[in-house]
């Protein structure tokens, strides 16, 4: 496989999982939008800041509230890691690579773009956007559904995996986030128990309520919410899992020794959660430094792999580089 290639199978999964990974992150505060009091202060501004986007949002919009706020994440051709943008990054990702993804991948990201365009005032209004969200989460989940049952277990879906799960893991990391934040925001008039309507949602979003219950077999608590969504290793969606499903894809691609190391040390970052811990201020900056070692491991991904052609994030899908191309090869 061509070093172009494997960077595009590459960002064009992480794009994919950016996609359904936003509309899951705007659709916690959607929901408790229905399930809160009117006078609970949320800050939607709070997303910005998850997201690491203050700059370039405070230089397209003066008010902080909601419908800037929907519109920068959903929507802004500005934002380069807005639904919208990262659509279009998807599809161009893998028009470039459909000879080596199943067929009817090209038809079914047009669909998931033309709706996504379509009806994205839906998800801007909050009328109607919590069907709009959940559509384009069905989309993404139909679109991988298609690589998990048609894509042989190659050099390809190797490079997938490494970009769907170190996406998944670093917008859990947000969404977990999320949750933390909306907490720490003063609202002591509240007379439902905040806590569990907040991190219930929390769970909702990554569709990882039953399997939360099922597992630790209790109500729902702020600090066993975060310890599963952290620890747990058999649900797809917790850091730990996708960090094994990483280690599984490079011990089968050459050249592995770099991206173990980095990847041993994000492992090794922990936070003390036992029952009862505070998801505080330093528990937000436990989650900042586990996107700081997700950000260094995305750099040994591309110096390992994709190094032979441009290590800039926003335009490596399609540079092109006058060095020799490196033949990555799947082990067996």
């Amino acid at each position: 496989m061509l070093s172009r290639v494997a960077e595009r199978i590459y960002w064009g999964s992480r794009y994919l999982e950016r996609v359904e990974s936003t509309a899951r992150l705007v659709s916690v505060y959607d929901n408790l939008l229905f399930d809160l009091p009117r006078d609970t202060n949320i800050s939607w501004y709070n997303l910005i800041i998850i997201n690491s986007s203050t700059e370039s949002f405070n230089e397209r919009y003066k008010v902080h509230d909601e419908r800037n706020v929907v519109k920068f994440l959903l929507a802004d051709d500005s934002n380069s890691s807005s639904m919208l943008s990262s659509l279009k990054q998807v599809k161009e990702n893998i028009r470039t690579t459909r000879d080596v993804v199943p067929q009817d991948t090209w038809e079914l990201i047009n669909e998931l773009d033309l709706y996504a365009r379509n009806h994205i005032r839906q998800g801007i209004n909050r009328t109607n956007r919590h069907q709009f969200l959940n559509t384009i989460i069905k989309h993404c989940q139909e679109i991988n559904g298609l690589f998990e049952s048609a894509m042989s277990r190659d050099a390809t879906w190797q490079f997938m995996m490494l970009g769907r799960n170190l996406e998944r893991a670093d917008m859990t990391t947000r969404i977990l986030d999320a949750g933390a934040s909306i907490m720490l925001q003063p609202n002591e008039g509240t007379r439902i128990n905040l806590g569990q309507v907040v991190w219930g949602n929390v769970l909702r979003s990554l569709s990882a309520y039953m399997n939360y219950r099922r597992s630790i077999r209790t109500a729902v608590q702020s600090s066993k919410v975060a310890r599963f969504l952290i620890e747990d290793p058999h649900f797809p969606r917790t850091i730990a899992f996708c960090l094994d499903e990483i280690e599984t894809a490079i011990h089968k691609l050459p050249r592995s020794h770099n991206s173990l190391a980095s990847l041993n040390a994000l492992k090794q970052l922990k936070y003390p959660l036992e029952n009862g811990s505070p998801l505080n201020e330093e528990f937000r900056d436990y989650l900042n430094d586990l996107q700081i070692k997700v950000s260094e491991l995305h750099n040994d991904f591309s110096e390992n792999w994709f190094s032979f052609t441009s290590g800039n994030e926003e335009n490596s899908e399609t540079a092109k580089s006058d060095k020799p191309k490196l033949q990555i090869a799947c082990e067996a």
